[in-house]
């Protein structure tokens, strides 16, 4: 995955694309450029192997001049090492035309035998290189030399160019291009890679993201697959891949700016885990009553009628957005629905078995994952309905999906999950109401108790953050550990995973997350003396077998932290306690993945990782 930005008009472009650039770097941060042009088609193109930093400095020593149009990028690599030779922009030979791309050209290889053939030279590894070297050969198709094209021939025949190159590639791409003899126009277009278009007065952008631009315009227009963008400083001009102009209608994002500062705090990470609460009740507000009645039927066309159709549900997610899927199915599962949970890159045989009848759960943050979105399809193919938990407004998968359920978190800049989190399991508790309800398995007087319990959670979720300090200390006490062991039952067995994962991403130690009842087969063998296990153990049903459970770690010599509440702290004996507010066992693990995810951040805090740039991760994976 790769960030793009897009720029033209009256101001500092460098300046604007460089921003952008740094508002992106969470899509990736191995190397990163931009190039620019000005009204006489002089060409200007830095990059750096590094973070936008470095490039920034770069452009500070030798800063362009005049320039009102250019493109830049921000890269996780997908072909090629990370390096200057492999950061885009690209150029074709002419070194007058450049590219930016984030995505994968499947059939790269035999365009790059053709222009080997044509005798094209290249100078990096990427895939991204051949797309210029496409556009060059259709600008030769169409006899215009670039010096001697004239001046009002050079958008259309830019246009052109762009477009039949675009037709030439498979695979998923958003890509923007920029020729120095066309200085008027950016061209962009679209295919399973996300690419939005900011509109300014006099100005307008081009972006992976609406963080890039946000601070110059909330009105911006989402493109579809299959569609492209002639971009001019006065205006934005459509069109299909066949050349065939559309219309296209604007939105208004409501996230400020300042929504993606830090806020004081020192990472983002820290101050999207202390927005968890405001992101639950955003996720909540005017949706729970009366469960089982049709609050959603206006937002997302799900009647309780439709409610009732579903004869199972099936949650597909990756990583985190996964762990949520599998709290799901154990909520779905204690209401008697039939529920299954996936990780998507494996649901290929099972999308197969997806009936009339199923209701497929794809859970996103992004909206973009492209494992997701692609047993999304499958799904669909095989005849099920699909419903999208995300947070992003206009992504792919809710264009795709029969339904949207929004989770309103804002945006998550931190690369390791934690209020998108809590926002999905909001939704999903939120669902699983009103199927319940609607099926008449919870009846009205137990229905209202859930709703009001469910709406407490923000409120727990604030006590629980209060004890930051004490969860801190515990974590820095373990921050020399190697080896960590997350352990639970029921449903918070995925915060288990839930936290093995998050410390293992931002901490980059050996952490396992397990059922606690498999212990006996095969995990116990690896507890040592002083080895720091985790024990998710609130009140409820397998109370006594946790207990157990953390007994037989003790008698191995494993060091215990015990996440409780008053009542089950008393029956698990532990060497240290982190104390949960209490609530009904069905929504512990809103408040249980709290301490874990504070936990994991103090210890990559002591261990001096970066915590919001994770090495080799990106926020949202674009490709399968």
């Amino acid at each position: 995955m790769c960030g793009i930005t897009g720029y033209i008009g009256e101001n500092k472009t460098t300046d604007i694309l460089i921003d952008g650039l740094k508002r992106l770097e969470y899509r990736g941060y191995d190397s990163c450029g931009i190039a620019a042009v000005d009204a006489k088609g002089s060409l200007y193109l830095r990059r750096v192997s590094g973070r936008v930093d470095a490039l920034d400095k770069l452009v500070a020593e030798d800063p362009a001049k005049g320039a009102r149009a250019g493109v830049g990028h921000t890269r996780w690599a997908t072909h090629g090492a990370p390096s200057e030779d492999n950061a885009h922009p690209h150029t074709d030979c002419t070194g007058k035309l450049v590219v930016v791309h984030n995505g994968i050209i499947e059939n790269y290889l035999d365009l790059k035998e053709k222009l080997l053939a044509a005798g094209h030279k290249f100078k990096s590894e990427t895939d991204t290189e051949v797309i210029a070297h496409v556009i060059e050969e259709k600008l030769k198709a169409l006899n215009v030399q670039a010096a001697a094209v004239r001046s009002e021939m050079t958008e259309p025949v830019f246009f052109e160019a762009f477009r039949r190159a675009v037709n030439d590639l498979k695979g998923s791409f958003a890509l923007s291009a920029v020729w120095a003899p066309c200085p008027g126009m950016v061209l962009t277009a679209r295919m399973h890679s996300p690419l939005v278009i900011g509109l300014g007065k006099g100005e307008n952008f081009i972006a992976s993201d609406v963080s890039a631009f946000l601070k110059h315009t909330k009105r911006v227009v989402f493109l579809n697959d299959g569609e492209m963008a002639a971009v001019r400083k006065d205006g934005v001009d459509y069109y299909d891949f066949k050349g065939k102009k559309t219309a296209k209608d604007s939105v208004t994002i409501q996230w400020d700016s300042t929504m993606a500062e830090k806020g004081g705090y020192k990472h983002f990470m820290l101050k999207e885990i202390h927005e968890q609460a405001e992101a639950v009740e955003n996720t909540l507000r005017g949706r729970l009553l009366p469960l089982g009645g049709d609050v959603l039927k206006a937002e997302m066309g799900l009647t309780s009628d439709d409610i009732k159709g579903f004869a199972s549900v099936q949650f597909i997610a990756c990583g985190t957005a996964h762990h949520a899927g599998l709290v799901g199915r154990a909520l779905f599962e204690n209401f008697g629905i039939p529920s299954y949970a996936d990780v998507a890159s494996e649901f290929t045989d099972r999308a197969k078995l997806m009936r009339k009848g199923t209701l497929v759960a794809a859970i996103s943050q992004s909206g973009e994952t492209a494992d997701t979105l692609f047993a999304v399809r499958e799904a669909k193919a095989a005849g099920a309905k699909v419903i999208a938990i995300t947070n992003t407004v206009g992504s792919t998968l809710t264009r795709e999906a029969d339904y949207v359920l929004y989770t309103h978190c804002g945006p998550e800049i931190g690369v390791a999950s934690t209020k998108a989190f809590l926002g999905q399991l909001a939704a999903i508790y939120l669902l699983a109401g009103h199927f319940a309800a609607a099926r008449g398995i919870l009846k009205a007087s137990d229905a209202r108790r859930y709703a009001e319990d469910l709406l407490k959670i923000p409120r727990l979720i604030e006590e629980t953050l209060a004890q930051e300090k004490d969860i801190a200390k515990v974590a820095q006490h373990f921050a020399s550990s190697e080896h960590f062991l997350f352990i639970s039952r029921h449903v918070n067995y995925p915060i288990a995973l839930e936290g093995a994962l998050k410390i293992k991403e931002i901490s980059y130690v050996h952490a396992e997350g397990y059922a606690a009842g498999e212990m006996k087969h095969g995990p116990i063998a690896i507890i040592y003396k002083g080895m720091p296990l985790l024990a998710v153990a609130p009140s409820g049903r397998t109370l006594e077998l946790m207990a157990g459970n953390v007994e037989e770690a003790k008698a191995r010599g494993a060091d215990v932290v015990a996440i409780v509440d008053e009542d089950s702290r008393k029956r698990v004996k532990a060497g240290r306690y982190i104390t949960l507010p209490k609530t009904d066992e069905l929504f512990t693990p809103m408040l249980s993945v709290i301490p874990l995810q504070i936990f994991a951040y103090y210890v990559a805090l002591a261990k001096k990782c970066d915590i919001d740039k994770p090495r080799n991760l990106a926020k949202s994976v674009t490709v399968r």
